[in-house]
């Protein structure tokens, strides 16, 4: 039987809780303390596979960092110089358009208040208005009247003219903290990048010395990760602005390679930047445009391509090559976001990924890499499994099918169907299945082993009925009677060449007719002649004797320990009634719980551990062509 893995969440504790709690808080409140060197230790993860590369050709570890960063920071500080140049350049040239621009501000604001107007002269038609207050001569009173054009008199104009020295202070206040900022970054990293041996050994000793191989395995994959999610993010906003640019630069637009750059540049900062770039671009081309033609179609082309990138490109190239779900980059988006501002939106996939590498070795952190990595750890017999409890007959069905293409009928019996019936299995034992899951679950079963079934050899082209019937002796025996009304009595022929059937057999019982139904499927799909038969049925049912010679192998469902001394005692009559014929069991190795295989053994003469060795033996002995 499949060994069950326990929930994650047994594990947690108050304790574990309480310490999940105060990390959260540390992360919030201690942000302009930590995001500078999450900034500099994601930075030194990308930069590291540079260093190695200088560090190869011959340069020391200092020299290496110092270059590999002075190339890093000089390849930024280039593209930022050219986008502030160019940028000048698109705002030198705003006074031409000027006059457009103030046409279409008048256009929008003709369009947006024209229905408020229209409202508000309709609801003036039906609500009277109030009258002003009048004195007793009928005119405003004189001295309100001149307080109000007091209060309407201008006021001295205010020198608003800002002097010289107060403007650097003001551009040196604006952009002290960002330069402190990447200052602390620049430092940090170059730091890290000199002692990343020391701090390599520093987390190797915190982690324990008998924790040596999983520390390391952890912190390549963490760089691993972290580098392929970069260049993968670089691929994507790399092309995406070589198309900005390019459609751009076809519909006449000026300043082509600012606006594509800008694109592709922005694109960096999730959602926030796709969405600023569109409108910067959108604005500018209805301000150069006399009509809205132009940019209204690059709006609609802008937000097709970028739902296409950010719903169908970017869940799968940053999921797979970052380890983490589709939902999950969204997730860690909003959760960084929320902590860090947009610092931690830029690095929320590049953390979590952390997060989700250390989860594989750290079991505290386990919950997080089943949430959020790539792909669930469940085998097919487990999602298998938890769908028939579900009744996703549908989905079993599909994905049976997609098995089929690759594989045979008894290798999908080996690796999945059968594991998945033995936690089935297991789960009933222990009553862990409640009566409508066990209704499903059977429902499921007898349409996924009818439908591939029905047609052997060919499972693309079956249609399932909508609904099953279910005979009261189980899904075994409903498909056997399914084969014998389409093959008769001993389904099929009794004029075939000697020992050119197989026989499979087991006692009565739902369990052995299921087993042996399949195992006679997964034969007859590979051109076997193999027929079942339930071995303590009544005499009168069986086969004349003077067919024996017919059987060449008999396949036998391996006992329980319930029934093993009715299962030897059949064994002692097909002794004597098929002696010619080699008697074989087959225990996969998930029946822990069945008859130990050294008692089984002193009655047979083979015992196999799955179908794939039982259609391999079959079809050693002989493999005529059958009708099916």
């Amino acid at each position: 039987m499949p060994n069950l893995k326990t929930s994650a969440f047994s594990r947690l504790s108050s304790t574990t809780l309480l310490g999940a709690a105060v990390i959260l808080g540390m992360l919030y409140f201690g942000r302009d303390i930590l995001a500078p060197l999450a900034v500099a230790g994601i930075a030194s993860l990308i930069i590291l596979p540079l260093v190695h590369k200088l560090d190869a050709l011959g340069l020391n570890r200092a020299a290496a960092a110092m270059v590999s960063v002075l190339l890093v920071g000089a390849c930024l500080v280039a593209l930022a110089v050219v986008l502030a140049f160019q940028l000048a350049s698109v705002t030198g040239d705003l006074p031409q358009y000027r006059e457009a621009i103030q046409e279409k501000v008048e256009s929008v604001r003709a369009i947006t208040e024209r229905p408020f107007a229209r409202l508000e002269a309709e609801l003036s038609a039906v609500i009277p208005q109030p009258v002003p207050e009048v004195s007793r001569s009928g005119k405003k009173n004189s001295h309100a009247a001149a307080a109000s054009a007091a209060s309407a008199a201008p006021a001295p104009e205010a020198d608003t003219r800002m002097s010289v020295r107060g403007a650097v202070r003001r551009l040196f206040a604006l952009a002290w903290g960002p330069i402190g900022q990447a200052g602390i970054v620049l430092v940090l990293l170059v730091f890290i990048l000199l002692e990343q041996e020391s701090l390599r050994e520093r987390l190797i000793r915190l982690a324990g010395l008998t924790e040596m191989s999983r520390t390391m395995q952890a912190l390549g994959d963490a760089a691993e990760g972290v580098s392929r999610f970069f260049f993968s993010q670089f691929l994507v906003n790399l092309v995406f602005g070589l198309i900005m640019g390019a459609v751009l630069a076809a519909g006449g637009v000026p300043h082509a390679v600012l606006w594509g750059t800008l694109a592709g540049v922005l694109r960096f900062v999730p959602y926030l930047g796709a969405l600023a770039s569109g409108l910067m671009i959108s604005v500018f081309i209805a301000a150069i445009d006399p009509g809205w033609w132009l940019a209204l179609s690059f709006l609609a082309f802008y937000v097709g391509l970028e739902v296409i990138v950010a719903n169908f490109i970017e869940p799968r190239i940053y999921g797979h090559s970052s380890g983490l779900s589709p939902l999950a980059v969204i997730v860690s988006a909003l959760f960084w976001g929320t902590l860090w501002g947009p610092i931690g939106l830029l690095l929320s996939t590049p953390l979590t990924l952390c997060l989700v590498v250390a989860g594989r070795h750290v079991a505290a952190l386990e919950p997080i890499t089943i949430l959020l990595g790539e792909a669930p750890d469940m085998s097919h017999a487990e999602r298998f499994y938890q769908r028939a409890l579900a009744g996703e007959s549908d989905a079993i069905i599909r994905d049976a099918r997609s098995h089929l293409q690759k594989q045979s009928f008894a290798k999908y019996c080996d690796q999945i169907l059968l594991p998945g019936l033995a936690l089935a299995a297991l789960d009933l034992r222990h009553g862990r299945i409640e009566a409508a899951q066990q209704e499903r679950l059977r429902g499921s079963i007898s349409q996924l082993t009818e439908v591939l079934t029905q047609t052997p050899g060919a499972p693309r082209s079956l249609r399932r009925r909508r609904e099953v019937p279910l005979l009261n002796s189980g899904v075994g025996a409903h498909l056997r009677e399914l084969r014998l009304a389409r093959l008769g009595r001993w389904q099929g022929s009794l004029d075939v060449p000697l020992g050119s059937v197989v026989l499979c057999g087991g006692l009565s019982g739902e369990r052995d007719d299921l087993l042996s139904e399949l195992l006679v499927h997964a034969l007859r799909v590979s051109g076997i002649d193999a027929r079942s038969i339930t071995l303590d049925q009544p005499e009168d049912e069986r086969p004349d004797s003077s067919k024996a010679e017919l059987v060449s192998i008999v396949f036998l469902v391996y006992p329980t320990r319930e029934r093993l001394e009715a299962w030897m005692e059949v064994i002692g009559t097909l002794r004597e009634n098929l002696p010619q014929a080699l008697l074989v069991t087959i225990r996969p190795s998930f029946f822990n719980e069945e008859v130990d295989a050294a008692t089984v053994k002193e009655q047979v003469d083979m015992v196999l551990s799955s179908f794939e060795e039982g259609l391999a033996l079959a079809s050693t002995h002989m493999r005529p062509a059958i009708k099916v």
